[in-house]
């Protein structure tokens, strides 16, 4: 499936495909940004597409790519189990725990929590 603007719970999301490019570089982060110009207030990237430097904070690839969600008022939503990157950080996990007590970013393990998260509902994660 190609990336594609659905409607989720009353919100425009672009709902990447797991197939897709993956996250790499801050450009490639903008790509989706410009993607989601098509009428996106959110954008549900699966945690599969985003490069392992993601998911190491030293590399501050992640508050990049976080930062430019903020920036051009998008929220980010990274979907899919990271279970062994918050096993192998502590830093990461409190960012994800920070991260899910906000509005721009959220962590959540599939696009039905993204849904339960976009209705109001208590995170599953977090």
């Amino acid at each position: 499936m190609p990336d594609v603007v659905q409607q989720r719970m009353g919100v425009p999301v672009l709902v990447c495909d797991p197939a897709g490019p993956p996250v790499a570089t801050v450009a490639d982060a903008l790509d989706l940004i410009g993607a989601a110009f098509l009428g996106a207030e959110v954008v549900a990237v699966p945690a599969s597409r985003l490069d392992p430097d993601f998911f190491a904070l030293g590399t501050r690839f992640a508050g990049e790519i976080m930062q430019k969600f903020v920036n051009y008022r998008l929220r980010l939503a990274v979907v899919g189990d990271i279970s062994r990157h918050l096993a192998a950080s502590a830093a990461l996990r409190a960012l994800v725990h920070e991260s899910n007590r906000a509005e721009h970013v959220w962590f959540v393990p599939d696009l039905d929590a993204l849904d339960a998260r976009l209705a109001g509902a208590p995170s599953h994660r977090g």
